[in-house]
């Protein structure tokens, strides 16, 4: 629990820095614009990072669960603090499912549909 605070603090005094200094939105490091993401024996998952973030709006929605540094979701596993699919069961499909619920455009829910062997 605390890492997650730590992590949304640490996201809003990024914000509030920005702004300070006068930078834009577009002057901030939103991360790679694409990430692929390690999928275990299915394959791996491009994963459109930047479509995320325009679309989502607040970055805590995913990373209150884990800090924005490469490679992180693989690393809380292997150490124990990630159940495997976790994030795919617990944040994107459960997101996509949501939207498409109510009427939005969503991503993809089946494995296969982002899993590239």
């Amino acid at each position: 629990m605390r890492g997650k605070v730590v992590c949304g603090v640490a996201v809003a005094m990024l914000w509030v820095a920005a702004g300070m200094l006068g930078l834009s939105e577009a002057d901030v490091d939103k991360g790679a614009e694409e990430i692929v993401l390690f999928g275990g024996e299915r394959g791996r998952v491009p994963f459109p990072h930047h479509r995320h973030q325009e679309k989502l709006g607040n970055c805590d929605i995913c990373h209150s669960v884990y800090a924005q540094q490469s490679g992180i979701i693989q690393e809380l596993k292997e150490a124990g603090k990630l159940q495997k699919k976790q994030i795919m069961n617990k944040q994107c499909t459960k997101c996509h499912k949501e939207k498409r619920r109510s009427g939005e455009k969503s991503g993809p829910t089946a494995c296969t549909s982002c899993h590239i062997k």
